[in-house]
């Protein structure tokens, strides 16, 4: 009769313990479980991502749009014939980081034209390449202006996917912290006591992570894109002031 008795032992306890309320341990019930300490972490990586999120909106767009208007610019510039019409048709296309560049090289251009017709003495060889030093400069200028341009706000999402994990491991450290400092004024160490300040600890980390991984990757995007832009912008001053040195000097 004893193995009968041990087995109605058993099953006393287990219908017992299921009558007992179970606690949550999900992932909101973490966060409800977390310490002030922990919490303030969160909602600060919180912020983090609400404002990185809204730097990547913004930027897609930017770069999409400067993108897609410098194509157009691209197709106007070889296919016309005039300077000047291109350049009426750059005003429409003030997104495009191209058409900048191409705008400062001629509005160069025509001061320089301008100067040499008021000129009684024009010189050559070595002034022309002057006038042409002062025109690669200006487009330099100008390129130099929309790289800056491009890249503003896109060092935020680097700070925010290098710095959200720490933060987020800060907020670890204290929930720890707080849950060895409630066993030792508890005396007891079982799963009830350990499990929710543990897993409020935890979701400090998963919010660091949820912040700086969107950031990171965005901000590798971004960067290749603006590269890409970059390099259009150097190819196109080239071609623009061999076609100037061809034409004008």
């Amino acid at each position: 009769m004893e193995p009968f008795r041990i087995i109605e032992t058993v099953l006393a306890q287990t219908a017992a313990d299921a009558t007992l309320p179970t606690r949550d341990y999900g992932f909101w019930a973490a966060v409800g479980n977390a310490g002030l300490g922990e919490k303030l972490v969160m909602l600060f990586l919180l912020g983090f991502s609400v404002v990185s999120w809204a730097v990547i909106v913004y930027k897609l767009r930017n770069i999409r749009r400067s993108y897609r208007e410098s194509e157009t610019f691209l197709d106007v510039f070889w296919n016309s014939k005039r300077l000047d019409a291109i350049y009426q048709r750059s005003e429409t296309l003030s997104s495009s980081p191209v058409s900048q560049v191409f705008r400062a090289g001629y509005i160069e251009l025509a001061k320089l034209k301008k100067m040499e017709k008021e000129s009684e003495n024009e010189g050559k060889g070595d002034t022309d390449l002057g006038d042409l030093e002062n025109i690669e400069r200006s487009m330099r200028r100008a390129a130099a202006a929309e790289l800056t341009n491009l890249e503003s706000l896109v060092p935020f999402l680097a700070t925010t996917g290098s710095t959200s994990p720490f933060i987020g491991l800060f907020g670890t450290v204290i929930g720890i912290m707080n849950s060895f400092q409630d066993i030792g004024r508890i005396g007891n160490a079982n799963l009830a006591t350990v499990a929710p300040g543990v897993g409020g600890a935890l979701v400090a980390t998963a919010f660091g992570l949820f912040a700086a991984i969107p950031a990171v990757i965005a901000y590798n995007y971004f960067l290749s894109k603006i590269r890409v832009l970059d390099i259009e912008m150097q190819n196109f001053s080239s071609d623009f002031l061999n076609i100037v040195k061809r034409h004008f000097f």
